[in-house]
């Protein structure tokens, strides 16, 4: 099976998407511009069926404790399937459907399938998880790797603007305390809310502005690194398969988006 490259253009934009690196989008070129940062492990990878960590790998199913494996000692993290090689249902000039059928070390089946759309100045993702046979808890997000600095010599660093309605606090371990209070100062490895959708604008100086909306109202922002700034809009905070989690049916698949829209500075 070929797991190639695809290149997505509209207008001045060029998206790579990479079926066979865990269905992420490689790189988002704008104006010869690339936005995300590169290699193997960044571009904008899915989170599914979990976003950020799991407390100790484990969450409940009813009665049932399931154990994931500790990718990120002594947690679990980001899910299992930007792991995995997908498969391309359909791709035009503009577009991606790639689809992904979960297997081990998910304890569940079902299928993921993502849709990657291009604009002149849009990029969407479009994510859908489905169950086949049993039902279980899930979560959509996204980890984009964001450049801070787009590389030119006068180029200034990124700037973060957001105004979510509180901040989860966050315990030693990184995870959320299960109390909410008011927005702190960065930097950040946080989780925010934003009832009423996710909201994120990224400036480059004198080059780009960008916004990252999801009508999720989570969204975790991660700047704590020198090459890259993550803004992940998800369905749920970190560890949510214990702490808020949303059922996937046979009936019922769990569906999320978010949209990327630049403008020219």
């Amino acid at each position: 099976m070929s797991y190639e490259d695809i290149t997505l253009t509209a207008g001045d934009a060029e998206v790579t998407v990479q079926p066979g690196n865990g269905g992420r989008v490689g790189g988002l070129r704008v104006g010869g511009l690339e936005l995300l940062r590169q290699g193997d492990r960044f571009g904008c990878f899915p989170m599914v069926p979990w976003c950020g960590r799991i407390r100790d790998g484990r969450f409940r199913d009813g009665g049932a404790v399931r154990q994931m494996p500790l990718n990120a000692a002594p947690n679990a993290i980001h899910g299992t399937v930007r792991d995995g090689a997908w498969k391309v249902a359909r791709r035009t000039t503009d577009e991606a459907v790639l689809t992904y059928d979960l297997v081990e070390p998910w304890p569940y089946p079902g299928r993921v399938t993502q849709v990657v759309t291009l604009t002149e100045d849009t990029l969407t993702l479009a994510m859908a998880v489905e169950a086949h046979g049993s039902s279980f808890p899930a979560q959509i997000g996204w980890h984009p790797w964001f450049n801070r600095n787009l590389g030119g010599p006068d180029d200034q660093d990124v700037r973060v603007s957001f105004e979510p309605a509180w901040q989860e606090e966050r315990g030693d371990d990184h995870l959320p305390t299960g109390n909410r209070v008011e927005p702190k100062p960065g930097p950040w490895d946080d989780c925010f809310g934003m009832p009423g959708g996710v909201d994120v604008g990224l400036t480059w100086p004198g080059r780009l502005e960008l916004k990252v909306t999801s009508p999720e109202e989570w969204v975790v922002v991660y700047d704590e690194q020198e090459a890259a700034v993550c803004v992940e809009p998800q369905t749920g905070p970190p560890d949510g398969l214990n702490t808020l989690p949303r059922l996937v049916t046979p009936l019922e698949p769990l569906e999320a988006g978010t949209t990327w829209q630049w403008t020219r500075l």
